[in-house]
């Protein structure tokens, strides 16, 4: 086999054997070396990373599937928001599949694609922190790094996906679907990006 023969079969590899990620642009320079795309047949980690910075070499649709299974609080009441898919990776994983089939049906583009122009529109420049100083605490806006963007936007998709399937009839992998379409139009429906909106409109207020 000759080496272009092989560099060929390279490019056309797939994600899951059905979606093209060689073509997916990302469009924020700051978010290219924090979205991994590595085209696998099987998306699961196994714990192998563990250098620095690890989460930047898992793919963005494994990072989503796990975060499935760990969503995290929501709101002031920290109200825990997993039971039902805890550590069953076949079944998160299942969902997501579910989602990008939907998302490839409902728009006719690649969903990985859409995935990553919803993190991209969904993710947070700045934010705030509180300073303590003298007993009194204040609010101060920080620039958000990279790696945190993807990390809350991917959050607010389950979240977002979680509070229109818990206890209806909808699906999760119908609710997570939405969710990411409506957030790669920038369309204030979307849990995450009117989260996104509301984290940077506090940021301006504390500068």
């Amino acid at each position: 086999m000759t080496e272009q023969t092989t560099e060929n079969k390279i490019e056309q590899f797939k994600l899951f054997d059905m979606y093209d990620v060689a073509s997916i642009e990302i469009k924020d320079p700051a978010m290219r070396h924090y979205i991994c795309l590595t085209p696998k047949l099987l998306l699961k980690n196994q714990g192998r990373q563990t250098d620095k910075l690890r989460s930047t070499k898992v793919n963005v649709v494994e990072r989503l599937a796990l975060r499935l299974a760990v969503p995290g609080h929501m709101g002031k009441e920290h109200k825990i928001i997993t039971s039902w898919s805890s550590g069953n990776y076949t079944k998160n994983m299942n969902t997501v599949l579910k989602t990008l089939k939907i998302i490839q049906d409902k728009t006719g583009s690649n969903p990985v694609q859409v995935l990553v122009q919803a993190i991209e529109k969904a993710s947070p420049r700045d934010e705030i922190t509180v300073i303590e100083s003298g007993g009194a605490r204040y609010p101060q806006a920080v620039d958000t790094s990279p790696l945190r963007r993807v990390n809350l936007a991917i959050r607010w998709f389950v979240q977002g996906a979680f509070r229109k399937a818990h206890g209806k009839k909808t699906k999760m992998a119908d609710a997570l679907a939405n969710e990411i379409m409506l957030a790669s139009k920038e369309n204030m429906e979307s849990f995450a990006y009117s989260r996104k909106n509301e984290a940077e409109r506090q940021a301006d207020g504390a500068r």
